[in-house]
């Protein structure tokens, strides 16, 4: 029997309908000549669920809360209860699929289930469909459990033959058993029983009011009291672009994509009329990727870490506020300890929404640093990965939100794109479309200060006459 760790215990007590503790990705597939329908995904799915079995069980509480929940097979596993089917009305455009997907990752997820689902959209105006991952926090944590895309999608068009066996669910331990086996186990592992008791106590002592000298934040355009409702917007760009700007004035794409987004908050809060000075910043928690101590690339669920980040709203100069934001992260460069975005993007299948949603633990982990949003970027294959033999041809991030924070913003780079998941409170942050408008002015704000590339002339060509 394997127990919850007690931050997923976590996870799972803080889930509600305001704040629904889920990680999401949207993948765009293309289509071809042989759709991928409902029934062909229903298919793939069950042949690759014995990969990840923790994808057919659910949690169940100890009697007597000796210790935290366990997780079990579902003896009524219904795979169509997890793989569902919706479609968008006529033309099928990316308004419409953005208001779907604002709709779905606000739905709790059943608890008495295992704890994801799966949504295949159809009706796009462009023929292709698309796929709406969602997994609660509790299950995804990158080492036992990864995220359901980096099991369906391939490297290449064709698909892997995986051995597949027929299920059957062990059968659930009673409850005696339970209390017995939590007992034994505290006993024989004082100090993880010992962890559990600081946890459950520090449950409560992260409602207080200051946590670590510090208070939680107060009210304003990115921090307000959660409604049950959530909206979603995407953008895209060059990756080219934010290469450009790093080439020019240094540091690294990491530092253009956090820049532009903090030059995007400035734009979308001088569209509402709101105070913006030279000093205004936002808190944002931005979960990296580190390596272990023998300086190896860590594995997928291992170890990130929280870095508490200013964003500099009110410096009106891009290029200023570019090199604020390559000082403020260039304690962590000089550790040794930071991965490449090569060394990430190389890893084995589609990793990045498992690192996403690990990036989204961690930031959890985090809510007592007093942080306005959340943002994860991590860097994706340059080269295609397929689903089914169709080739993805975007992915867009969803993070949760939690506690107050109103907006979060995932980002993701693939196949030469940079790709920005936006969710946000629906009633707080009605125009989430604005705000990502804005990121990419402040983008282009700053692939305009890159001076002009010198060229060439071609092997051959002849000199101008100098008659």
């Amino acid at each position: 029997m394997q127990r919850l760790s007690p931050l997923d215990a976590d996870f799972l007590n803080q889930d509600s309908a305001d704040v629904p503790r889920q990680i999401a990705s949207l993948a765009i597939v293309e289509q071809g000549d042989d759709p991928l329908d409902h029934d062909r995904l229903v298919q793939l799915i069950t042949e690759r669920l014995d990969i990840v079995p923790r994808y057919r069980q659910v949690p169940r509480k100890v009697p007597g809360a000796l210790g935290t929940p366990i997780w079990v097979d579902d003896e009524d596993f219904d795979i169509s209860l997890h793989v569902r089917r919706s479609a968008l009305p006529k033309p099928g455009t990316r308004d419409a699929l953005h208001e779907l997907v604002g709709r779905l990752v606000a739905r709790r997820l059943d608890t008495d289930r295992p704890l994801w689902e799966l949504y295949l959209v159809e009706g796009l105006e462009d023929g292709n469909v698309a796929l709406l991952f969602k997994a609660h926090q509790a299950l995804v944590d990158g080492s036992e459990t990864i995220d359901l895309a980096q099991v369906l999608l391939e490297e290449t068009d064709r698909e892997r033959e995986i051995p597949h066996e027929d299920w059957s669910p062990r059968p659930r331990p009673h409850g005696l058993d339970l209390v017995a086996a939590s007992i034994s186990r505290n006993v024989k592992h004082p100090g993880e029983a010992l962890r559990v008791t600081e946890h459950n106590l520090g449950r409560v002592a992260r409602h207080l009011p200051l946590v670590n000298g510090q208070a939680p934040p107060t009210r304003g355009p990115l921090v307000a009291d959660l409604s049950r409702h959530r909206r979603f917007s995407t953008l895209s760009a060059d990756l080219a672009d934010f290469r450009r700007v790093r080439d020019e004035h240094g540091g690294t794409v990491n530092d253009v994509i956090l820049a532009s987004i903090a030059g995007g908050l400035r734009g979308w809060m001088l569209t509402r009329a709101e105070s913006v000075t030279a000093k205004t910043s936002f808190r944002a928690m931005v979960p990296m990727s580190v390596q272990s101590e023998d300086g190896l690339p860590t594995s997928l669920g291992s170890k990130v870490r929280g870095h508490l980040l200013s964003l500099p709203v009110g410096e009106s100069n891009p290029v200023v506020r570019l090199h604020q934001v390559s000082y403020a992260l260039k304690d962590h460069r000089e550790t040794g300890s930071a991965v490449a975005a090569n060394e990430l993007a190389a890893l084995p299948g589609f990793a990045t929404s498992t690192f996403h949603a690990v990036g989204a633990r961690v930031a959890a982990s985090e809510d007592q640093r007093g942080h306005h949003v959340v943002i994860t970027n991590v860097p994706g294959p340059q080269e295609p990965v397929y689903m089914a033999g169709r080739r993805v041809a975007e992915v867009y991030p969803a993070i949760p939100l939690t506690g107050h924070r109103a907006v979060s913003i995932g980002v993701t780079s693939y196949r030469g794109k940079v790709f920005f998941g936006i969710v946000a409170d629906r009633e707080a942050v009605p125009d989430v479309d604005v705000l990502g408008q804005c990121i990419n002015d402040a983008l282009e704000e700053l692939v305009e200060t890159v001076g002009p590339r010198r060229s060439r002339a071609p092997r051959g060509r002849q000199r101008p006459s100098k008659a």
